[in-house]
Parts: C-alpha cells; sequence; structure tokens
C-alpha cells in the first residue's frame, strides 16, 4: 500500500559535525519560548529554517536556505539512502536504558481518503496554514514527521542494528536523549525496507500539521503541472518510521491550558457537577497519581486550589453520539466534549480554531501557568495507550487535537529533504526491479 523511496538528503556539512549539538532543534510546536531566544544566536541553527523569525517568516527561512547552500553550511548526500535513526533514552527511576528503533525515508503525501497514511487526532488549523506557507517558499522538509507501521517479526530490525553500528551522526539533545543516525545506501537492502512497507498502512503519530501540509502542497503543485505524472519532487514527504509494536514506544500526556475570560469558579464548578463528580484535592501535586488508574477521570486546577472530576456514567448514557463506541469513550473525547463544550462552552467542532486552549506536556509547567495567572485553568489529562491510538486510526475517526505525545520527540536538522526536482530526481527505478 505504502510507497516509500530513499531520500537523496541533505545535511550540515562534515566540517561542522563537532558542532551539530548546536545546529539541531527541537520541533516547531515544542520548541519554548526560552529556548528558542538561545537557539537564534545561533547563525546556523536549524531553528532560522523550522520556526523562522520576521515578518515574512517563510520567505526568510527560503532565503537563509539558498545562503546555507552557497556557503556550503548543508550539502545534499550524491546517491540516496535509507537513514536509520535511534534514540536512547531514560525515565526518572529507570534503569535500563530504552531504544526507539527507526529510519527515515521519502513517502507520497496520501491523502487521508485513501487509507493508506491514517491520522489518529485533528489538525489546529492556524498551524497547518504556517506549514503549507513555508513549504511553498521553501520547498525543503526541515524534519520528518513521524509514522508507525505494524511488523510483528521485527523484519527491519536485524538490518538496522548492523547499519547503526557506524554512525554519521553521534549527540545528545535537548532532551538529554542520545541521538544516532546512520545510513544505508546498498540497493538490495533498501529494497528490502521498501518491501516490508509496501504492502502496510501506516499511523501518523507525530507531525499532522507538516503531513497535512505537504498533502495541500502535492495537490496544488499538481494542479499547477499539465504534465503531472505522480512521480515529481512535490509528490513526497519526508517520514521516520518505527514499529507500533516495539516495547520501546512512549506516549506522554499532554494537558490542556485554557483561557476563560471573566472566570467564574464556583459557577463553573456548579455547570461541571452536572456531568462529573467533582473532589476537592488538599495538594494539585497528588493530581496525576490520583487519576492515573480512574477512566474517564481528569484533574481540574485554578489559582490556588484543585479538584478530580470523573464523569459520571449517567451522563455517558445520555450522551447521543454519531461516534462508534471505540471513539466515545475515549478520555479525551469524553473531557473535550463534556467539559471544554458542556462545561465552558466551546463547541467540539470548533475547539481546533480557537486560540483559548494550549496544550503543554509538562505537568509543572501546567501548574506554574495557572498559578502565575497565564491561563484561567488547567486540565490535567492521562496518557493513551498504544492500543488506542491503533484502534482510533482503523476505525476512520480522530482523537481530539494533541491528543498523543510521542516521547522523544525527533530532532530538526539532522537531515533535510528537498522538494525541488532537480535536487530530487534520481533514477529510483532500481529500487523497484
Amino acid at each position: 500500500m505504502a510507497e516509500l523511496l530513499p531520500i537523496k538528503g541533505w545535511r550540515y556539512h562534515e566540517r561542522l559535525r563537532d558542532q551539530l549539538e548546536q545546529l539541531v532543534s527541537p520541533l516547531f510546536d515544542v520548541v519554548s519560548d526560552k529556548q528558542r531566544k538561545a537557539l537564534y544566536q545561533q547563525t546556523y541553527n536549524s531553528i532560522h529554517v523550522t520556526v523562522p523569525l520576521g515578518e515574512q517568516p517563510a520567505r526568510l527561512a527560503a532565503a537563509t536556505l539558498e545562503r546555507w547552500k552557497e556557503e556550503g553550511v548543508i550539502s545534499q548526500d550524491p546517491i540516496p539512502g535509507i537513514y536509520v535513526y535511534y534514540q536512547y533514552f531514560k525515565f526518572p527511576g529507570q534503569e535500563e536504558e530504552s531504544c526507539r528503533k527507526g529510519f527515515i525515508a521519502q513517502i507520497k503525501a496520501y491523502d487521508w481518503d485513501e487509507g493508506v497514511v491514517l491520522r489518529h487526532e485533528n489538525t489546529i488549523a492556524k498551524s497547518v496554514n504556517d506549514r503549507i506557507e513555508l513549504l511553498e517558499q521553501s520547498q525543503f522538509q526541515s524534519s520528518a514527521t513521524h509514522g508507525l507501521y505494524e511488523d510483528p517479526l521485527h523484519l527491519l530490525e536485524p538490518l538496522m542494528d548492523e547499519a547503526i553500528q557506524n554512525p554519521i551522526v553521534d549527540l545528545e539533545d535537548y532532551q538529554g536523549v542520545r541521538e544516532v543516525l546512520a545510513v544505508i545506501h546498498d540497493v538490495p537492502t533498501i529494497k528490502r525496507f521498501l518491501e516490508v512497507l509496501g504492502d502496510k498502512s501506516i499511523i501518523l503519530a507525530d507531525g499532522h500539521h507538516r503531513y497535512e501540509g505537504a498533502i495541500q502542497y502535492r495537490k496544488a503543485q499538481a494542479q499547477a503541472n499539465p504534465e503531472h505524472q505522480g512521480n515529481e519532487a512535490y509528490n513526497y514527504h519526508m517520514m521516520y518510521f518505527t514499529n507500533a509494536l516495539s516495547k520501546d514506544l512512549r506516549i506522554l500526556p499532554t494537558h490542556r491550558l485554557v483561557d476563560v475570560p471573566n472566570l467564574d469558579k464556583e459557577a463553573l464548578l456548579e455547570r461541571a457537577s452536572e456531568f462529573f463528580y467533582v473532589r476537592e484535592l488538599d495538594d494539585e501535586e497528588e493530581i496525576y497519581e490520583l487519576i492515573l488508574q480512574k477512566k474517564w477521570a481528569f484533574g481540574l486546577v485554578f489559582q490556588g486550589d484543585a479538584y478530580k472530576i470523573k464523569l459520571k456514567e449517567s451522563a455517558y448514557q445520555a450522551w447521543e453520539s454519531d461516534f462508534p463506541e471505540t471513539i466515545k469513550g475515549l478520555d479525551l473525547v469524553v473531557l473535550h466534549y463534556f467539559f471544554i463544550e458542556k462545561v465552558l462552552g466551546m463547541p467540539y467542532a470548533e475547539q481546533r480554531f480557537s486560540e483559548q486552549i494550549q496544550y503543554e506536556r509538562n505537568l509543572h509547567k501546567c501548574l506554574a501557568s495557572v498559578a502565575q495567572g497565564q491561563a484561567s485553568l488547567a486540565l490535567i489529562t492521562k496518557d493513551v495507550p498504544m492500543k488506542q491510538v491503533l484502534e482510533v486510526c482503523k476505525s476512520g475517526y480522530t482523537m481530539p487535537q494533541k491528543s498523543t505525545y510521542f516521547y522523544p520527540k525527533t530532532l530538526s536538522g539532522l537531515l533535510f529533504a528537498s522538494v525541488r526536482q532537480e535536487e530530487f530526481q534520481f533514477p529510483y527505478e532500481a529500487y523497484n526491479t
């Protein structure tokens, strides 16, 4: 089902290898303001092309890329490859190191309704538009989205394990994660990667905005090209692929910060009690442990106090919805429908356009934002099991935006891919024979 190709990758020039830790950057949707300020001070940091500044940021990114090419800051590998990408990490209290294994290649930017690339969450409209404009102006992909495939036999792991013994990159990133990149140029081995994934659908784990931007870019370019064949550079998208059945996949929760003008806390709690059991807590630091094993349970934090809320079974039974049970019963769907729509009055279908809702993975930062008055309230959520992500994707429905946080995040700046025809073209037929 999925048509993949190796990549003629662009990378920072070998002379900058020892500086690479100062040149890579977090993805555009997780980089903090403090990180941005520091990274912008680095002249050649990848943030200048992933999250550009200025009144016309996309044009600035395009100009920056052209200058980097002319100055030899980045250079293109002469032949395509499969880029093996391993991330080594530990959680607090974890003794054994985990390793998320995967590889980077190109995949056709399939429409959602083709059923090849499956999504599991909604997007935020403004972020999609920003990614489209950046791709149009730069014709460059500065970070790979993250896709999952299901392979119970783990057929590709031995090939990746062998390749990673000769890394081209080995560094520690801003998360404290060891990032290792290697490349495979051997044609028979590359063909094996393409064969294994050729009959599979791909579940989009991370990068919904970038991938949707790639779809819209492909459609616009195809419509403008009277000789469109379907194999042009603009048809392809850079993606990082990992096995969904790997034991080292980690999904962390993403909490909601909400700005409520003229907040009347008592009235809000009274409305919430129509749908939820509401219990005041002595210590907001207890929230996550109290909701962890409980279905439809969330933390609700105001400035100065906190509550555990749990949906009433009677409210759920009275809910008339077109959602199938697989979707309807999900914690985050319950939260967005019963609390954000019914209690806060923000219609479910409009929430992805709302600037009143922000998303924060770090629990302590989330609590601090409310304590400092930067948000009216916080809704504390739990992680989504991998099993549920797979079920949602296969159902054809989606969860609310920012439902999952696959950890660790991939980096921007390790590898770039061009959608300019002259930088993309190669006799790719060699990989299909």
